[in-house]
């Protein structure tokens, strides 16, 4: 369902709506930041997500011998990348960000709503794409693992200070609690097992 690139998912979505929709859905978007998001920022394990509209007269064209688009529907896309699970990663969303996911995709045509989930799984099912290539500057980390390599980085710093005048079996001592303290954060990076 995914594309994997070290831990990190990439999923897009392209949904259609009626262009009278698109000025409403704007709205939305420019006044989302002022509700606050802290619920999607507060899914760690999602790296980013992003809604972007895309008028039925302003399709991309080359010029030359493409043919121009002619299309009634102005199209919604979603980006997102993720660490997890396809199945994981829509079940967050349903459950934690149920009623924002619905403000944003019920202009779309024929979306069912987030909640119950099984709907909503099978309407991402349909209207997702594949992803070839994005940018991710850890590919081998999830964003949890950067995160824990710069606790694991303030703990070295912390123990290095305080342990430069030490006996030996202080500094036994010292290491061992610096070891307790960051071994939750001492994960392997690499590929995420794989999973739907």
């Amino acid at each position: 369902m995914t594309n994997i690139n070290g831990k990190a998912y990439a999923m897009n979505a392209i949904t259609p709506m009626r262009a009278w929709k698109s000025p409403i859905l704007r709205l939305i978007f420019w006044l989302a930041p002022l509700f606050g998001l802290t619920d999607l920022k507060n899914l760690s394990f999602i790296h980013f997500a992003r809604w972007v509209i895309v008028p039925h007269d302003k399709f991309p064209w080359l010029g030359g011998k493409q043919p121009r688009e002619s299309v009634q529907s102005d199209y919604m896309l979603f980006f997102s990348n993720f660490n997890g699970t396809w199945n994981q990663y829509i079940d967050a969303f349903s459950a934690v960000l149920s009623k924002g996911l619905n403000y944003f995709w019920c202009w779309s045509d024929k979306f069912p709503g987030s909640v119950p989930v099984t709907g909503f799984k099978k309407y991402i099912a349909r209207v997702q794409f594949d992803t070839d290539f994005y940018y991710n500057p850890y590919p081998y980390a999830a964003t949890n693992d950067v995160k824990a390599a710069h606790r694991v980085q303030a703990a070295l710093d912390d123990f290095a200070a305080k342990s430069a005048n030490m006996t030996e079996q202080q500094f036994a001592e010292a290491y061992l609690h610096f070891l307790i303290r960051v071994q939750n954060d001492l994960g392997a990076l690499g590929p995420a097992p794989e999973g739907t």
